[in-house]
């Protein structure tokens, strides 16, 4: 009776150590957060102004705008997407679909989870010497070298979408007559593109965030110029201009400005994502 009462006292300790445990840890990751959120908010929403987003820097008044920055960085995001999207979500298809030899999509599923790994300002080496090269150094060269590190994150993540659709579903439009081409396209990823647009905003919030590949492969400038004049020509993204005005000319405040305005664009696009599972969810539910 004794040793079961110490068997039953020892395991509600460890019971109660792993729990608090696992509360401390959550508690310290939410501080961290709301501390790194915070801080980031405070230090730069008071540089926020109208004049600091709308207008381009000009050197001869002292003045600091992000426009150009802005722009750059919609530019590289609409070129990327409209690359890696559809060399992503084909190769998926073809993978998971069509691809009746087996070692050969193990060996392309494990290249795919081996680029996921690697550092990105290896991929901005690549880049350079590659895209850089040819193109010179431009959004188009960096555009480029951002889909080639978002393909496998696009890839992988439809494929695990087109996964989840019921091989009942392919059956029975088999069983109507049709074809394996009207097959996908009807049935098979309508049935999962909710992952697959997820998975794109994601590969948005990841192309927002880079800086060491674009540092090798877009450069600095922060010259205002249209979609393709801009493409082909030299340009800061928000994330490399924060890195240039807090390393090389010390303007803080307005790095942090551009932090926070990163910070909220990630936000959305984290919400955004919610939200279109959350639709197709309820969508398919009906």
């Amino acid at each position: 009776m004794r040793n079961k009462n110490k068997i039953s006292r020892s395991r509600n300790l460890f019971l109660w150590t792993v729990r608090g445990g696992m509360y401390a840890a959550t508690a310290l990751t939410g501080l961290l957060t709301l501390f790194i959120v915070g801080y980031v908010l405070i230090q730069g929403i008071p540089n926020l102004s109208w004049e600091f987003i709308s207008t381009k820097p000009s050197y001869l008044s002292g003045n600091i705008g992000i426009l150009p920055d802005i722009l750059n960085t919609v530019y590289i995001v609409i070129a990327t997407l409209l690359i890696v999207i559809p060399l992503g979500v084909g190769a998926a298809v073809y993978l998971t679909e069509y691809a009746t030899n087996q070692k050969l999509v193990g060996i392309i599923e494990y290249a795919a989870e081996a680029l996921s790994g690697i550092p990105s300002i290896i991929y901005g080496l690549v880049g350079m010497l590659i895209f850089s090269n040819s193109l010179g150094t431009s959004l188009m060269s960096g555009s480029l070298t951002l889909v080639i590190m978002n393909l496998p994150t696009i890839m992988r993540n439809t494929q695990e979408s087109l996964k989840t659709v019921p091989q009942s579903y392919r059956e029975g439009a088999f069983g109507l007559g049709a074809g394996k081409w009207r097959v996908v396209r009807t049935v098979v990823l309508p049935g999962c593109v909710d992952g697959v647009i997820t998975g794109c905003i994601l590969s948005v919030g990841r192309i927002l965030g880079e800086s060491a590949a674009l540092l090798f492969t877009a450069g600095f400038a922060h010259a205002l110029n249209g979609f393709v004049e801009g493409l082909g020509s030299a340009g800061a993204t928000l994330t490399v201009a924060l890195y240039v005005y807090a390393k090389e000319q010390g303007e803080f405040g307005v790095a942090f400005a551009i932090a926070a305005i990163l910070m909220v664009l990630a936000f959305g696009i984290n919400l955004s994502a919610t939200a279109v599972t959350k639709h197709f969810q309820k969508k398919n539910a009906v």
